[in-house]
């Protein structure tokens, strides 16, 4: 008899819990939750009643999940350059939650960085105004989870081989032990409305031609990335410069055991011609062994008005130098012996570099003095690849021995040498074509902004054929 009465008591119950299972999945769109928590019939009623009462719960936490929302203000499609306020709200208050991005460069490589931070007592989380309490960086950071974001390979920098595509970055909102609670893709465009981008591969030029929108005329820049990456020079046509990007290492395999200065002149000359181009000269952007070419063209080849030299070496490096069918530039190399090699398989080549002012390296040495341009010299502290704050200091005594004043400088404390557009993943170490092997390049630096750089090449502005206004 009593069992019959508990039989009866017990299916009482799960169609009263079915009922409620229905109305909540009809209520909160949620499906299969009765398939979830179903029990049998025969079980008994305690069991019964703590079954509904979990799963109540897990329904309960999935109503809260659903109202937690990731805001990207102002907008989720901005300009790559731009700063976007990243915000979370429907928390409960002081939850600790897990921050995270992540996207795909144009070689297939994964970047990703995550963040810890604790909601206020609304429940919110404001990456402008709260710190990050551990992970990829710590403490306040608007943008730190972009400028954190590490390779999941190792040794692999963020390459954007073809600035038609926006970096597409997922930001998601985790609970501690993972659970994804919200996440929104943020679109960031490499290109305004308007700049156009042409593949040049004529004679020996291989590169791209970015212009921008207007009938101009617009000044002229020649892009000197170590290898192709559009997303400086398209950062330099947005603000009104038409650009010629044209990589040190190509394609082609060109400039692996000799250099040929003719071929960065031929793009001198190409971008010159151009029909919205109203300078009579050039000016250059460059860094590494992009700045020993772009010193080169300066001191050897006329119409460069204005350089940016970012992390340059004051000689010659790598691979000898040839103009007209001549070599004008040795080599100065590396000394393997002085490589540190690190747990990861990288190595630091800083103190390697040899000499370039002891007597057997002064045929390596770029005669800066020669040149009738305008310098502004970039160096930074951590330099890991060679001391370019010391070659930024030769560079300045060579001019001023020969009473010239034409050149500024700037210093990057904390900075390590691969000097990037702002919000790019950080590069910690990466593959050395002079090295043959992945190098350490320093630490990284939040706050630094190549659009600093570009508004210095407007230091060109006061030649009138340079004139060009930045918005």
């Amino acid at each position: 008899m009593h069992s019959g009465i508990l039989k009866a008591k017990s299916k009482q119950v799960v169609t009263r819990s079915k009922k409620i299972f229905a109305y909540f999945e009809r209520v909160l769109n949620l499906k299969h939750i009765w398939a979830v928590t179903q029990v049998c019939h025969k079980s008994a009623r305690s069991r019964v009643l703590r079954e509904t009462k979990l799963t109540t719960r897990l329904i309960l936490f999935e109503k809260m999940s659903s109202q937690v929302r990731l805001k990207l203000l102002p907008s989720i499609k901005c300009m790559f350059d731009e700063p976007i306020q990243v915000k979370v709200a429907g928390l409960r208050p002081r939850q600790v939650v897990s921050m995270r991005a992540k996207l795909t460069d144009d070689k297939g490589v994964v970047f990703s960085s995550s963040a810890t931070y604790r909601a206020n007592g609304n429940g919110e989380v404001d990456l402008k105004r709260d710190p990050s309490l551990g992970g990829s960086y710590v403490g306040v950071e608007p943008m730190g989870l972009l400028c954190s974001m590490r390779p999941l390979t190792m040794h692999k920098i963020y390459l954007k081989t073809n600035a038609i595509n926006p970096q597409v970055v997922k930001f998601s909102v985790h609970e501690e032990e993972g659970r994804l609670l919200a996440e929104m893709t943020n679109e960031r465009l490499l290109m305004r409305d308007g700049v156009t981008r042409v593949p040049v591969n004529e004679g020996n030029i291989c590169g791209v031609l970015f212009t921008p929108p207007g009938k101009g005329p617009f000044p002229a820049v020649l892009d000197l990335p170590t290898s192709v990456s559009e997303a400086r020079p398209s950062l330099l046509a947005n603000k009104g410069f038409v650009v010629l990007s044209m990589a040190v290492y190509n394609k082609k395999g060109e400039n692996s055991t000799e250099t040929h200065l003719d071929h960065f002149e031929e793009a001198m000359n190409f971008l010159k011609q151009q029909p919205k181009v109203g300078s009579k000269g050039v000016g250059i952007m460059s860094r590494c062994k992009g700045a020993n070419i772009g010193l080169s063209l300066a001191a050897f080849v006329p119409g460069v008005e204005a350089i940016v030299c970012i992390n340059a070496c004051n000689a010659n490096v790598v691979t000898p130098l040839y103009y007209k069918k001549r070599q004008i530039l040795s080599s100065l190399l590396y000394d393997e012996s002085k490589f540190i090699t690190t747990e990861s398989g990288a190595v630091i080549v800083k103190d390697a570099l040899e000499d370039p002012l002891a007597e057997k390296n002064k045929g390596s040495l770029i005669p800066i003095e020669r040149a009738k341009t305008h310098f502004l010299f970039a160096a930074v502290e951590d330099d890991l690849s060679w001391d370019s704050k010391a070659y930024m200091d030769e560079m300045v005594v060579r001019l001023k021995h020969h009473g010239k004043e034409n050149f500024e400088t700037v210093f990057y404390p904390g900075a390590g040498h691969m000097l990037e557009p702002p919000y790019a993943p950080h590069c910690p170490s990466s593959f050395h074509a002079g090295v043959g092997k992945p190098v350490l390049w320093g630490d990284c630096h939040l706050i630094f902004c190549l659009l600093g750089l570009c508004s210095k090449l407007l230091f060109i502005s006061s030649q009138p054929s340079f004139n060009v206004s930045l918005k």
